[in-house]
């Protein structure tokens, strides 16, 4: 039986062993359980049950991770999306005065969509038709903006009113202690010890509850609360005309979000092929879309890749066995959801400052000398971090690239689809600045 779960996982091809990918999986979660915490507190906002989300949250990303796991075979997690669960929340339902219930409904609608264009191939062109180059940048920016979160995490960056951002504190203990949880990361990486990331959160862990820098609020949960948003959606009135600008935006921010994702994991992990492919893309994307149905009927916005995936990869994840034990242990949060919180933020902010500096390995793939290239390579990069969006990175690159190539008559016929991205991403910006 083991031989047989090594042969499907590739475990030979990959390199990898049971060891690795386990203690890969568990930094994974580590890395993302702050979403059982915050996903609930953000939709509970527009009457949704604090406790049935939080079951809804766990079971979405345990079924999304485990799915993508077994049928994909790649160490990519999913979970209820950031910034998905706030225009979910704050725009849809608070802003526009739609009931929960019918915002489930456009979420299901938008997964439908995403099911139908991957079963017709779509998905698959849109991700073909993104110039190779901008795999590199999106990547590298992806890395710069979970550094980034992670520098917000530890205290290190804060918020200013004058200048936008500062540098924080070090007289504050929790930045002091996410610098020497950072430090002890980095040394355990230079001495090559296995489940360094892992090794270093859980130290931080025990450090900051041994000097009391560390509070839990148990969070409600448990299987029996789902029956408060399970199969409550409203499909009616999700399908209503004036809902069509809903289902697009969960549509078309999920559809680049996970792209985006996907190509940085996949690029960081050594799994894109020297064509530029990616093996089983069509697992994937369906992997993806069915966990967003999967968790719409039981009561939560979007599921979308994570990005955390990258710290189970920089673990030495490379198989589906990662996302599996993510999702298994996504599963044990279901059941116990108030021990949770029981990670700080100072344990887990210097994971994602590590991984995001090592995911700018790939910026020498980008030639900085040629401007055709090198701009809409920059924009893409860094526009990801400071929009706090993958999507309106990725956006700003392809416009951009598109613009160049036009304005230069090196525009191609085999180009097309690019070019109506970047006219869709273009409309969309508009749009969203006349809103």
């Amino acid at each position: 039986m083991r031989a047989s779960l090594e042969r499907y996982f590739e475990f030979e091809r990959l390199g990898t062993n049971w060891r690795t990918e386990l203690l890969a999986g568990a930094t994974t979660f580590l890395t993302m359980a702050y979403i059982v915490l915050v996903n609930p507190a953000i939709l509970a906002q527009t009457g949704m049950p604090l406790a049935a989300v939080t079951a809804a949250t766990c079971l979405s990303a345990a079924f999304g991770s485990i799915l993508m796991g077994i049928v994909a075979r790649y160490p990519l997690a999913l979970a209820p999306g950031m910034g998905l669960n706030a225009y979910f929340t704050y725009t849809v339902c608070l802003k526009m005065h739609i009931p929960w219930q019918t915002a489930l409904g456009a979420v299901f609608v938008s997964g439908v969509l995403f099911l139908l264009l991957t079963a017709f191939g779509i998905r698959q062109l849109i991700l073909r038709s993104i110039p190779h180059e901008l795999y590199a940048a999106v990547a590298c920016g992806i890395g710069l903006f979970i550094a980034f979160i992670g520098l917000n995490k530890a205290g290190l960056v804060v918020a200013d009113p004058a200048t936008l951002v500062r540098l924080g504190t070090l007289r504050n203990p929790q930045t002091a202690l996410a610098l020497l949880g950072l430090f002890l990361m980095v040394a355990l990486e230079i001495w090559r010890v296995r489940g360094s990331i892992l090794l270093g959160v859980l130290t931080i862990t025990g450090l900051a509850w041994m000097l009391g820098l560390s509070r839990w609020n148990p969070t409600p949960g448990g299987v029996g609360s789902l029956a408060a948003t399970t199969m409550k959606l409203d499909l009616r009135g999700a399908l209503h005309v004036g809902l069509f600008e809903i289902i697009f935006v969960f549509f078309f921010v999920d559809l680049f979000d996970n792209l985006g994702t996907l190509v940085a994991v996949t690029k960081r992990a050594g799994l894109i092929q020297s064509d530029h492919e990616i093996p089983r893309l069509n697992r994937i994307l369906f992997a993806d879309a069915l966990a967003t149905i999967a968790g719409s009927l039981t009561g939560t916005s979007t599921v979308t890749s994570y990005v955390e995936s990258t710290a189970g990869v920089a673990a030495g994840g490379r198989s589906g066995i990662t996302a599996i034990v993510t999702g298994l242990l996504f599963l044990l949060a279901l059941v116990a959801a108030p021990f949770v919180g029981v990670i700080p933020p100072s344990a887990t902010a210097p994971a994602l400052i590590l991984v995001g500096s090592m995911m700018l390995a790939s910026i020498t793939e980008i030639r900085w000398t040629d401007p055709l290239v090198a701009i809409p390579a920059f924009l893409t990069l860094i526009m990801i971090p400071l929009t706090y969006s993958i999507a309106n990175g990725l956006g700003f690159g392809i416009i951009a690239w598109a613009i160049l190539h036009l304005a230069t008559g090196k525009i191609r016929r085999s180009d097309w689809l690019l070019y109506l991205l970047a006219a869709l991403f273009l409309v969309r910006f508009v749009y969203l600045s006349a809103a």
